[in-house]
């Protein structure tokens, strides 16, 4: 089970997209993340008149590293760290380390 899923929305604390918030839209094998709307980056893309794509350069999300984001707490409105608990009917769920809220129901 890992702290940040797909789904969650995270802060990016480290990096050029410093501070700003996302949902994550996927989880890769190597740890890392696509989050929505951070770390853009310029693809070229070359065009295919055959299947009727046209070239040209577009902007796309590209991977960031697990380490470099934060769940996003919306009591808060922070980062903050999250953990795990098991709870009496031995669910094991995660919570906010701040202030011991449940994120998973």
């Amino acid at each position: 089970m890992h702290k940040i899923k797909k789904g969650d929305e995270v802060v990016v604390i480290a990096g050029r997209s410093k501070g700003r918030r996302g949902n994550v839209l996927k989880q890769l094998d190597d740890g890392r993340l696509l989050v929505e709307n951070v770390n853009m980056v310029k693809k070229h893309v070359k065009g295919n008149p055959r299947s009727g794509e046209s070239g040209g350069i577009i902007e796309q999300e590209a991977p960031i590293q697990r380490s470099n984001v934060m769940m996003f707490n919306p009591n808060t409105q922070k980062g903050d760290r999250v953990g795990f608990r098991t709870l009496e009917d031995n669910r094991k769920v995660r919570y906010f380390k701040s202030n011991g809220e449940v994120i998973d129901i």
